[in-house]
C-alpha cells in the first residue's frame, strides 16, 4: 500500500536534513584536515623536501624554511610537469653533484612514488628527520604516506595556494578520497 503524500514529504525532509547535516559535518572535518594545517612548531631537520606540483607556490616556502632553519640540504621532486616548472628549472640549472641540492624523480609521478623515494633518500643519507613542504590541502595525506614509508621524523610545512571556492571544494573532495585510499591501501607496508 503506497504511503500518503504527507508521509512522503516528511521522509524526504528527513533524508534532505540528513544529507545536509552529513555534508556540513564532512565540510567541517575537511576544512580542519586540509586547510587549517599550521604546524605547532617547526625545528631544524636533516633536509627540507619539496613535493612535486605547484612548484611556484611550494619552492619559495621550501627555500625560506631551509634558510630560516639553516637546513643543509634541499630536496626537490623533479617531475617535468607544467605545474612543477619552478622546481624542475632549479634542478636543471643546478651544479651536479651538489651537497646542498638533491633532485629526484618519483616513480609514478605521484605522492606514493614520492613517499617511496623519500624513504630511500632518508636511508641512503642517514637522515633522522625531514621537513616536507607541500600545499596545505595536501599536508595530511602526504604526511601519512611518507610516515608509512620511513621511520624518520616527518615535519610538514604547508604552502598556501590561491584557489577559488570551486577549486578548494574540488581539492577537499580529492584529498578526502585520497586520505581514505591511503588508510585502506598503505604504502610501504613492510617499512
Amino acid at each position: 500500500m503506497p504511503l500518503p503524500v504527507h508521509e512522503l514529504d516528511s521522509a524526504a525532509r528527513r533524508i534532505l536534513a540528513f544529507a545536509v547535516g552529513a555534508f556540513l559535518l564532512w565540510l567541517i572535518l575537511a576544512l580542519q584536515l586540509f586547510v587549517n594545517v599550521d604546524p605547532l612548531s617547526v625545528h631544524r631537520t636533516d633536509a627540507v623536501i619539496m613535493l612535486g606540483g605547484a612548484g611556484s607556490e611550494r619552492l619559495p616556502v621550501a627555500q625560506q624554511v631551509q634558510g630560516d632553519l639553516d637546513i643543509p640540504v634541499l630536496v626537490l621532486s623533479h617531475t617535468d610537469t607544467l605545474g612543477n616548472a619552478a622546481a624542475d628549472d632549479a634542478c636543471a640549472t643546478a651544479a651536479v653533484p651538489s651537497p646542498s641540492l638533491i633532485c629526484f624523480r618519483p616513480d609514478g609521478l605521484d605522492t606514493r612514488g614520492e613517499a617511496v623515494a623519500i624513504s630511500r633518500l632518508v636511508e641512503l643519507n642517514g637522515w633522522k628527520s625531514v621537513t616536507v613542504v607541500t600545499s596545505s590541502y595536501h599536508v595530511t595525506r602526504a604526511q601519512r604516506l611518507i610516515e608509512q614509508c620511513t621511520t624518520a621524523e616527518v615535519q610538514m610545512v604547508p604552502s598556501r595556494p590561491e584557489l577559488s571556492w570551486g577549486q578548494w571544494l574540488r581539492r577537499l573532495v580529492i584529498e578526502s578520497g585520497g586520505l581514505i585510499d591511503v588508510s585502506l591501501r598503505p604504502e610501504c607496508a613492510a617499512a
